[in-house]
């Protein structure tokens, strides 16, 4: 038995993928821990796992909730920016005085996420191994590629590398505080400071929830890189209440924009008006950001609630209206829905670019949002039958990747030989 230690930020998005692949690794009779601040507790007892606390004074119950309230009414590179300072703050808290408190917990090996960069650093100054978790879209950097941030489509002409470079650089600039608050930590523990954003990741492996099949094609990536496949589990989250009786039997159509960058409400007025008329049902999973009482008037008389139980829902679904998280882009997908994306920030416009890339769904930029831009999307979507097939096509190759499961066997592989894993296929 090994004893697993958890590192990622306290949202939604994270931690659900993240306490799902603790759970996974608790059934195989491992002891797992998440060390985070108070606001990730609720998720993580309700996986069955243990908790510990870090940053009690610093970051009290309700922080992240205040956070995410701010981030929510921004977007594109305001958006960005916001969220590398909240990471920056967390992770000098984080380095501060997580590394005491996983030693006296007994932890033998890390599961970092990607956005928590100063896990890793964590890691090498207890000396025990860690293993990189793609919970979000991957970000690793790759030339060959469109930064993770950005809608722009895939082409492997020579105006679009230098494109993608220029974006690689911005994006190295902003995150610079990130990279020199960790550095100061590694020179203070005499450990060799980071050049690089993709010195943040394990050598020994990289896990990502995407399947290979939901990515574009990359040139430079590491030997330990792997694809595995969603992380959902019912067993594994908070049961939410829902008005399921409420449901009429006609097409379902799903619109959530997640529980971060959610608090733009007038695109729910803009969702319902689109949605009037067509012959389905509505609902509108607010994610939190208000209580449905305020949008009682939508046009249509849609379902509105606070949270919805999306892996239930998602099963009855024709169509889902998103901003393009990887968590509810990956489900639908595992459920074979095309989408309607509404990408709002960080990674929400790379998994869009991706979804329209795969033909399995439309994009529409909330730059350019209007309700005539919108309807036609939806009515594309739900008519044109290349959607459902492109939808279906990743279905099958979710389904082949046995996610989880294989994410736990590769930690499991990692712990056992103390050796990088490699992937066996080209990816």
């Amino acid at each position: 038995m090994t004893h697993f230690g958890l590192i990622c930020p306290s949202a939604t998005g994270h931690l659900n993928p993240m306490t799902t692949l603790g759970y996974e690794l608790q059934r195989r009779g491992h002891r797992v821990t998440l060390f985070g601040i108070l606001d990730s507790q609720a998720k993580t007892l309700a996986a069955g796992l243990e908790f510990r606390a870090i940053g009690e004074s610093a970051f009290p119950k309700g922080t992240m909730t205040q956070l995410f309230t701010e981030l929510g009414k921004l977007s594109g590179l305001a958006a960005v920016k916001y969220t590398i300072t909240c990471i920056q703050k967390t992770g000098a808290m984080f380095l501060d005085e997580a590394p005491a408190v996983i030693k006296e917990a007994g932890v033998q090996a890390l599961l970092v996420d990607q956005v928590s960069p100063e896990g890793g650093t964590v890691a090498e100054f207890l000396d025990i191994p860690f293993i990189s978790v793609c919970n979000a879209m991957m970000i690793n950097r790759d030339f060959s590629v469109p930064p993770f941030n950005t809608s722009w489509s895939y082409s492997r002409a020579w105006w679009a590398k230098v494109r993608y470079r220029a974006g690689y650089e911005l994006l190295n600039r902003i995150g610079q505080p990130i990279r020199e608050t960790i550095n100061q930590y590694r020179r203070e523990w005499k450990l060799p400071p980071y050049s690089d954003p993709n010195d943040y990741y394990s050598q020994l492996a990289q896990i990502s929830q995407q399947p290979a099949e939901f990515e574009f094609p990359r040139q430079n990536l590491p030997k330990s890189f792997h694809f595995t496949g969603p992380y959902h589990n019912p067993a594994s989250r908070e049961s939410i209440p829902f008005p399921f009786e409420k449901l009429t039997g006609k097409p379902l159509i799903y619109a959530s924009m997640g529980t971060v960058q959610n608090r733009l409400l007038p695109v729910f007025q803009s969702i319902a008006e689109a949605c009037y008329g067509l012959d389905a049902q509505l609902v509108i999973s607010l994610g939190g950001s208000a209580s449905p009482e305020v949008l009682q008037e939508l046009p249509g008389n849609p379902l509105v609630v606070s949270y919805a139980p999306q892996l239930e829902l998602l099963q009855k679904a024709t169509l889902t209206i998103t901003h393009a998280g990887l968590n509810t882009t990956l489900e639908s997908l595992s459920n074979g829905i095309p989408m309607v994306a509404i990408p709002i920030t960080n990674d929400q416009p790379g998994v869009a670019a991706r979804l329209t890339w795969i033909g399995a769904g439309k994009m529409v930029s909330l730059s350019r949002l209007s309700v005539p831009r919108l309807r036609d999307a939806i009515q594309k979507v739900l008519t044109e039958d290349s959607y459902k097939k492109n939808a279906l096509r990743l279905q099958e190759a979710i389904q082949a990747t046995n996610g989880v499961s294989r994410a736990a066997d590769i930690v499991e592989q990692v712990v056992s030989t103390g050796k990088p894993v490699l992937a066996q296929t080209k990816q």
